[in-house]
């Protein structure tokens, strides 16, 4: 439980980080609207992401996992339509958005949990 919080905390940073250093591709208004949107991006990747995973299997394999980018930025939209505060700038916006939050958000959430 306590990894889960700290996976939520440090993914919160990143997004309110993404939003002060890019405000191109997300727009937040307030550390509560990011951490929300971390929760309910956790939320939506343990339930709807692996469901939309064994959907797309076929096109996911043709693209040599590449499509994995799109799913994760539909996830980021389905997570920017229920967070009052959390908004997208675009599909490819989103689509990078998505790639900075798993990449940085991955590597410090190991940091933080060794």
């Amino acid at each position: 439980m306590k990894n889960f919080i700290l996976r939520i905390l440090v993914t919160g940073g990143v997004i309110f980080g993404i939003a002060f250093f890019l405000p191109q591709f997300i727009e937040v208004t307030g550390v509560q609207a990011a951490l929300a949107a971390a929760l309910v991006l956790a939320l939506v990747n343990a339930f709807i992401r692996p469901v939309v995973m064994v959907l797309t299997l076929p096109i996911n394999f043709m693209t040599l996992g590449l499509f994995t980018l799109v799913i994760n930025a539909l996830m980021l939209y389905i997570t920017a339509y229920w967070v009052d505060g959390f908004m997208l700038a675009g599909f490819w916006q989103a689509m990078t958005a998505a790639l900075l939050i798993s990449v940085v958000s991955s590597f410090l959430a190991k940091r933080v949990t060794d």
